[in-house]
């Protein structure tokens, strides 16, 4: 089992920045592919960003590419989803998502595990 903890969203204006924070317990962390998948009110769960378990392979959203940075640290447990040049319409709610090994993905169904999500809010 492993526990997924989201923190670092909030209020921010457009053309900010944000550093969510995926902080995990009970696995280790490093045997994990982890992802990031974005809800906005209304709509689907939809893909953001993803990271293979070496850490080796990354693929972002066309939404996100160019804006956003996925890392992780696997001393501290934690991986990291830098979010620049933030627009309105990247209002949600952001979770991230991890699955033993594997390639990181960007299909949700794939993931075993998930946090409760973290509210990032960008005004315009």
């Amino acid at each position: 089992q492993v526990q997924l903890a989201e923190s670092g969203g909030g209020l921010v204006q457009a053309g900010g920045s944000l550093r969510l924070s995926c902080a995990a317990s009970g696995r280790t962390f490093s045997n994990y592919a982890v992802g990031w998948f974005r809800q906005a009110p209304g709509k689907e769960r939809t893909f953001v960003a993803a990271m293979s378990w070496t850490g080796g392979s990354r693929n972002y959203a066309e939404s996100v590419k160019g804006r956003c940075t996925m890392s992780r640290d696997n001393a501290e447990n934690t991986v990291y989803l830098q979010l620049n040049s933030l627009k309105p319409e990247d209002t949600a709610v952001y979770y991230c998502a991890a699955r033993p090994r594997g390639a990181g993905s960007s299909v949700a169904l794939l993931y075993d595990y998930w946090g409760q999500g973290t509210q990032v809010t960008v005004s315009s």
